[in-house]
């Protein structure tokens, strides 16, 4: 997979290739189509659906639920803790995914899941829940090597696992909103990777605020919460996130006081997608214009596509693109993240 030429014209300091990777997304995205879900028809018919995962890895999961809630017509979960859900049981399908495969989370709830028989299947590069997976008679995803942090496998953590799903007979149209997410990308990230676009004007928008990321219930709220943590890894910045409708039951509330403070500090940012409830868009509008005067600025951005999937990828592309802008400003390098590896230490040594 090859990234184009200009994909370090903006990002002086990227030691692990995190541009490269963001501009290769489509291809990830099409790798994983292209690779055969068949077996996963012995699994159909599961009571649920519970998918494993921490971090960038739990993000596959998020997005498998946003779409299931209106195709599925069993309950998908998503668990991000040590604990497998209490009523997993031998006709559930759990998923467990983890980048690295030795996400400590993942690994004590899948090893949970394989004692009471459940249907497992571990979506990973390898490691320890490769190995757990086959103990279990479990099914192993592996996902593309060549990646070099698991924020930057997005596309092909969540193809494998919404096709597995199809081939299940959980998500029904799976494969073809998957097309229409690499239409998208491949239409919109080459423009974003040359430094310009919605991205460089969003980062331009945020400067050196802390960025309040809103999205609809669903994926939109998911696009959210994934370009706050784009932020948080890649830029090494503050960010926030929260969904809509529910920001308006309380979140609005906040901006009542203090607003010397805040408008100095803080940057609304709106995420839409085509498929918002129209009620939910006037929420959006009520929450920017009742807020605009305690916040720097209010920002909005909407994903554009055929489809759910493809509106969710160009926000991704959009927040991802942007969170290196971000990082770029800063002279600050996106790759490396050692504050995560020394918690995984002082966790493991009990300091």
């Amino acid at each position: 997979m090859s990234a184009p030429e200009t994909a370090t014209s903006f990002l002086p300091h990227d030691s692990e290739g995190m541009l490269a990777a963001t501009a290769a997304l489509p291809d990830h995205l099409e790798a994983a189509m292209a690779d055969d879900y068949s077996r996963f028809s012995a699994m159909a018919d599961p009571s649920a659906v519970v998918v494993l995962g921490m971090g960038g890895s739990g993000v596959a999961g998020a997005v498998l639920q946003a779409l299931a809630a209106a195709r599925a017509k069993v309950p998908v979960v998503v668990s991000g803790s040590y604990d497998c859900p209490s009523f997993v049981g031998r006709d559930s399908l759990v998923v467990a995914v983890s980048f690295s495969g030795e996400t400590e989370e993942t690994l004590e709830a899948a090893t949970a899941a394989a004692e009471r028989g459940a249907r497992l299947v571990g979506l990973t590069a390898g490691g320890s829940l490769a190995e757990l997976v086959e103990r279990a008679g479990g099914e192993v995803l592996a996902i593309s090597p060549g990646i070099p942090q698991p924020r930057a496998g997005i596309a092909a953590m969540a193809a494998p696992l919404l096709l597995a799903c199809e081939a299940a007979g959980v998500l029904p149209g799976a494969r073809d909103d998957l097309g229409e997410a690499l239409d998208q990308l491949r239409e919109r990230l080459p423009r974003l990777i040359e430094g310009g676009g919605a991205a460089a004007e969003l980062a331009r928008r945020i400067g050196r605020t802390i960025p309040i990321v809103h999205g609809a219930s669903g994926l939109g709220a998911v696009a959210a919460r994934r370009f706050k943590t784009q932020v948080n890894e890649n830029a090494k910045a503050p960010a926030f996130s929260a969904e809509q409708p529910e920001a308006c039951h309380n979140e609005i509330c906040g901006f009542g006081q203090h607003g010397d403070v805040t408008r100095q500090v803080f940057t609304l940012v709106q995420f839409h997608l085509a498929g918002d409830h129209p009620q939910v868009g006037r929420r959006f509008d009520l929450f920017g214009e009742l807020a605009a005067e305690a916040v720097g600025d209010v920002v909005e951005v909407t994903g554009e596509g055929r489809g759910p999937l493809a509106g969710f990828f160009d926000l991704v592309a959009i927040g991802d693109v942007a969170s290196l802008h971000l990082a770029a400003r800063e002279g600050i390098d996106p790759g490396p993240v050692p504050v995560l590896g020394e918690i995984k230490t002082r966790l493991r040594s009990g300091r």
